[in-house]
């Protein structure tokens, strides 16, 4: 049984799967296993994966979105810790190693991530101050932007089962619902080095779709709704859930969807902050 299984979810990315997959086969030090889900790809992301023959194990499955093919990985794995690399990103020698060596330390560490290098239209860039990793408990400021990076988690098997996955329903900021599901309950841990390279500023991107915020207004509904905050971190997150509705409520109405802003303005207005 590998110690780890990394999952790469994709869909019509041959060219930079082919590049994720080889970052991940570099990698030493661990025994581990990759599958990448290949979510109904058209293009030729099927050749390409058939290349790495024994090496790579494919699951392949109609077209149902990120969520639904990690969580596919997932089930089709046997590691104890679980690693996610998005087919877009690479990881850098020494990642796997490195959280796999941070888990044997620490056994009562859930879920860890490390830092990483921004690249946005092959150029390198800087985050901004806000975009500044943390480490430990960040509940709250993880309500106004998501802290945590697919690729460059590893969290335990249990702990993930135990959240249930990601949400196949959320088209998108389905690994920011996940990521508040886990720090309202546990802290996520930093390893502060580099090991990723998230590269950005592509047209498939995800996360450059406009209106993302009705997503993690959802989110946020449905940790309130549950009653499983604190009374801090629920005040918090209904300050900025009624924030978000706002904003998008605002936008809505500039583009002249009355009835859809007049429902996130009530939703605004749902949840009191006491």
């Amino acid at each position: 049984m590998p110690e780890a299984s990394v999952i790469i979810p994709t869909y019509n990315r041959a060219g930079p799967v082919r590049e994720a997959v080889d970052s991940v086969l570099a990698q030493a030090g661990v025994e581990f296993e990759l599958i990448v889900v290949d979510d109904g790809s058209t293009d030729d992301t099927p050749a390409v994966l058939d290349g790495y023959g024994q090496r790579v194990r494919r699951v392949r499955q109609d077209n149902r979105g990120v969520s639904a093919a990690r969580n596919a990985g997932v089930a089709a794995s046997g590691g104890a810790l679980i690693a996610f690399l998005d087919s877009d990103d690479l990881w850098l020698p020494g990642k796997l190693a490195v959280q796999a060596a941070f888990f044997r330390d620490h056994p009562e560490a859930r879920i860890c991530q490390t830092e990483e290098i921004w690249v946005r239209r092959g150029r390198r860039v800087n985050p901004g101050r806000r975009h500044r990793k943390r480490s430990g408990r960040f509940f709250v400021p993880s309500l106004s932007m998501c802290l945590v990076s697919p690729s460059a988690v590893m969290m335990r098997r249990d702990l993930f089962d135990e959240m249930g996955g990601f949400d196949p329903d959320l088209p998108a900021c389905e690994d920011y619902d996940l990521w508040l599901r886990i720090g309202c309950r546990y802290p996520i841990h930093l390893i502060d080095a580099p090991l990723i390279v998230k590269r950005g500023g592509h047209a498939d991107q995800l996360s450059a779709q406009a209106g993302l915020d009705r997503y993690r207004v959802r989110s946020i509904a449905r940790l309130l709704d549950a009653g499983a905050l604190s009374a801090p971190h629920r005040r918090a997150a209904a300050y900025v859930m009624a924030k978000k509705c706002r904003i998008y409520a605002d936008g809505c109405e500039r583009r002249g969807r009355a009835a859809e802003a007049a429902r996130y303005r009530e939703m605004a207005g749902r949840y009191v902050v006491w």
